[in-house]
């Protein structure tokens, strides 16, 4: 990557159980550790971000190639609904795992898969996670 067109900053404290802000302070989020993990599940976590960041700019990746490819056009009701599974590794640590599912109202079943397509080559989730965690996309 050659020139950065934007950065965001935050910063962390206490870990999963403790908050999260941007340096423009536009976002604040108190963490927790989920239920299933062990944690109390009283706030946000770093899973429920990143899916909530995912599915965000998974969609804005198809509105992009929509109109820069002459695609189908993204309609309104659009969504991506962006599942964050984590668990223990097979030899040390943690994994994570993603599911998005895309729902493309009015769209044929062909113009949406060559969307997708086209989206998740331009994605920077996806490019950030490819050949790193496994990804399933499901065009519903």
């Amino acid at each position: 990557m050659t020139k950065i067109l934007y950065e965001a900053t935050a910063t962390a404290t206490g870990g999963r159980d403790g908050r999260a802000r941007t340096s423009d302070g536009s976002f604040e989020v108190k963490l927790a550790t989920p239920r299933e993990l062990g944690g109390n599940g009283d706030g946000n976590n770093p899973e429920q971000l990143f899916a909530s960041g995912y599915s965000a700019c998974f969609l804005g990746a198809m509105r992009l190639v929509s109109t820069r490819d002459g695609l189908s056009k993204v309609p309104a009701d659009a969504s991506v609904t962006a599942t964050v599974g984590i668990g223990p590794r097979e030899h040390e640590g943690f994994g994570l795992r993603v599911k998005l599912a895309i729902s493309l109202p009015g769209i044929g079943k062909d113009a949406a898969e060559a969307l997708v397509a086209a989206a998740d080559k331009v994605c920077p989730y996806s490019h950030a996670t490819r050949g790193n965690i496994e990804v399933a996309i499901e065009v519903a």
